[in-house]
C-alpha cells in the first residue's frame, strides 16, 4: 500500500512539475487595454453588437475594428467612456440613449412559449411551458434579446422603477449652463 501511495505522489509531483513549466513557457500575452474595455461594457454577452461576447467586442475595439457605439445596451455613457479611453472622437447623435432599461411581461398575453428564456443571457426569466413568464429584475441586464423572440409581444422593454433600493442623489446643475 505504501508503494500505491509513494509512487501516485511520485507521478503528481512530476506531472504538477511539468504543468508549471508548461504554463509559463506557453503563456499567451494579452493586450491590457482588452481588459479594461471588456470591464467599460456591460457584461451582458447579449451580441448586440455582433460579438459573440464583450470580449470579442472589446478585442474588435482595441484592434481598431469596431466603433466605440457597438454596445446598444450601453448607450451613450458607454461609447463616451470607450471613446475617451480609446482617445477617439465620437458622433452621439444616432445612438439612441433610452436610460437603463429592463424586460417586462405582460402577463395578460404571454402564452408560455420559453422563446424568451432560450435567448436571455443571464436567465433574468423565469417560468415553465405553458405558464406566465416573469423577469428577476436584479439580473435583467436590459440587452432586450427577448424581446425579439417573443412571437405575442409580451414582453417589452421599460425604464428601471424608481425605488428606495436604486433612487440616487440627482447632479447638481452645471454653473456654466
Amino acid at each position: 500500500m505504501l508503494m500505491s501511495v509513494g509512487s501516485l505522489a511520485a507521478m503528481g509531483l512530476a506531472l504538477g512539475s511539468v504543468l508549471g513549466v508548461a504554463s509559463r513557457y506557453l503563456a499567451v500575452e494579452e493586450n491590457p487595454i482588452e481588459a479594461e474595455l471588456q470591464a467599460m461594457l456591460p457584461g451582458s454577452q447579449c451580441g448586440q453588437c455582433g460579438y459573440v461576447g464583450c470580449a470579442q467586442a472589446a478585442a474588435a475595439l482595441a484592434k481598431g475594428e469596431a466603433p466605440v457605439t457597438l454596445c446598444p445596451p450601453g448607450g451613450k455613457a458607454t461609447a463616451e467612456a470607450l471613446a475617451a479611453k480609446l482617445g477617439v472622437k465620437v458622433d452621439l447623435s444616432k445612438v439612441a440613449d433610452t436610460g437603463p432599461q429592463i424586460a417586462e411581461v405582460t402577463e395578460e398575453i404571454c402564452i408560455g412559449c420559453c422563446r424568451c428564456m432560450k435567448v436571455c443571457p443571464t436567465d433574468a426569466i423565469i417560468g415553465a411551458a405553458k405558464q406566465i413568464h416573469n423577469v428577476i429584475r436584479e439580473a435583467c441586464t436590459g440587452c432586450s434579446s427577448c424581446v425579439d423572440v417573443c412571437p405575442t409581444e409580451a414582453l417589452g422593454m421599460m425604464p428601471i422603477p424608481v425605488t428606495l433600493q436604486h433612487w440616487t442623489w440627482p447632479k447638481p446643475a452645471s454653473a456654466h449652463a
